[in-house]
């Protein structure tokens, strides 16, 4: 069982739990849009970078 840990209470737990058992955090649920728009805005960044144009 693949573990993760609690950024409140540094607990292991289960990696696919949405709340923490020990002191109730809640993780935050991953947004697939808002990854989608980082992985651009990082290639579009990188390009930039690459094509030298300042």
């Amino acid at each position: 069982m693949k573990k993760m840990e609690c950024p409140s209470c540094a607990m292991d737990i289960d990696a696919k739990s949405k709340t923490c058992p020990i002191c109730g955090y809640e993780f935050p649920k991953a947004n697939k849009l808002n990854q989608w728009i980082v992985i651009l805005l990082v290639a579009l960044f990188l390009l930039y970078i690459v094509s030298g144009i300042f």
